[in-house]
């Protein structure tokens, strides 16, 4: 990397282009993993893209409750028993990240389809393109399993940020909130799950959980248009922005029997869908129960303690098709152009922005047990 003393100016690798060069600083502040709850915002040196690689200039971060597990030394992520720690030392947390290209060679530029000036998404993963599951199209999958912001690539809380070749780059509107736009990385989640549980025009679908994941299964399911959505929580507010999401129907599992409510709605059969995007183990118990049978069960949510069931249920009682989901694969055109589209009311979803160096805050917010948040973003340069 090559510093210079006060900024590097990388150019427009096209001299015709109609975005003009654009003045780098030499250093950008960034927040470093040290160990388990010790995050630290630090000056680095801006990085120098490789001739295959992107330099972006980080406009919004959300921050995952997945960061949280990691921020709080979450081991065992992702089911990979041989990976014993999420917090690595030197590298930059923050995949759920939206930024403007503003360097990048002509064989870079053309390999994502962008160009300088432009904003992109990028999805959380960095495929390996080597591995079975790579090479069978199973991307998200990928056996190596890099992340932004958790292993080999630094992620987005910072103010510049590498995308490399292997990335998977999207294209959004200049036009829209920058966390806004950042809320493709949640959507595109809940968008594949959606996709999981095959749902059809006479379905009723139920949604467990009106978090930022449980909130896009609703604006997905209800873009399927099935019989019906009823979405889940024990949030009463959270249940009003589910029905602005497209939920037809709420319900509070703390002041109704929503087993008995779901069963008298469907003349004593039960549901047809559930998707669970709430990671407490008594959801699991309660989608079982609700469905039909031959129902669908998706599950989302990484959970942080053990689920016990009777899988008599999902076998003898039920004949359940149970499938999980993970990522957002093949989902992120779809969910930028909804975002896009303005049909969502996405300043009740990104309930709160901070700037860099209220980092740690960011994290405390996504942690609050009150529920005040939805969608927490970093955005640098606030």
């Amino acid at each position: 990397m090559t510093a210079m003393s006060e900024t590097q100016t990388i150019p427009a690798t096209d001299p015709t282009a109609a975005t003009p060069a654009r003045e780098i600083p030499a250093t950008m502040k960034a927040v470093v993993m040290h160990a388990p709850e010790d995050y630290r915002l630090e000056e680095l040196q801006v990085p120098t893209p490789a001739a295959d690689e992107l330099l972006i200039r980080v406009e919004a971060v959300g921050v995952c409750a997945s960061d949280l597990k990691c921020y709080h030394g979450a081991t065992k992520f992702w089911g990979d028993e041989n990976r014993d720690r999420w917090v690595q030392p030197g590298v930059t947390p923050g995949h759920e990240l939206v930024g403007e290209v503003v360097a990048g060679s002509d064989e870079a530029l053309a390999h994502h389809g962008v160009s300088l000036g432009d904003r992109i998404a990028c999805e959380q993963i960095v495929p390996c393109g080597e591995c079975l599951y790579c090479t069978r199209g199973w991307y998200w999958m990928c056996g190596p399993h890099d992340m932004f912001g958790f292993k080999h690539y630094d992620g987005a809380m910072a103010e510049y940020m590498i995308v490399p070749s292997l990335a998977r780059a999207h294209r959004v509107s200049g036009d829209i909130p920058a966390h806004h736009a950042a809320f493709s990385e949640p959507l595109s989640c809940s968008l594949h799950a959606v996709e999981r549980a095959q749902i059809t025009f006479d379905d009723v679908v139920v949604v467990a959980g009106c978090g930022p994941i449980g909130l896009g299964a609703v604006i997905g399911a209800s873009h399927k248009t099935p019989k019906q959505v009823i979405a889940l929580d024990f949030d009463d507010d959270k249940l009003a922005l589910a029905k602005k999401c497209g939920a037809d129907l709420t319900l509070n599992p703390g002041k109704v029997d929503v087993v008995e409510e779901i069963r008298a709605l469907t003349g004593g059969y039960g549901a047809d869908v559930y998707i669970e995007c709430t990671g407490h183990p008594s959801a699991v118990k309660q989608g079982l129960t609700l469905l039909r049978k031959l129902g669908r069960f998706v599950e989302y949510s990484v959970f942080k303690d053990d689920v016990t069931v009777d899988w008599s249920i999902i076998s003898d009682d039920k004949e359940l098709d149970v499938l999980g989901a993970h990522l957002g694969p093949n989902c992120w055109p779809a969910a930028i152009k909804i975002i896009e589209s303005g049909v969502l009311p996405m300043e009740e979803i990104c309930t709160h922005q901070f700037g860099l160096e209220d980092f740690q805050t960011a994290l405390d917010t996504v942690g609050d047990s009150s529920g005040a948040s939805v969608k927490v973003s970093i955005v640098p340069g606030s």
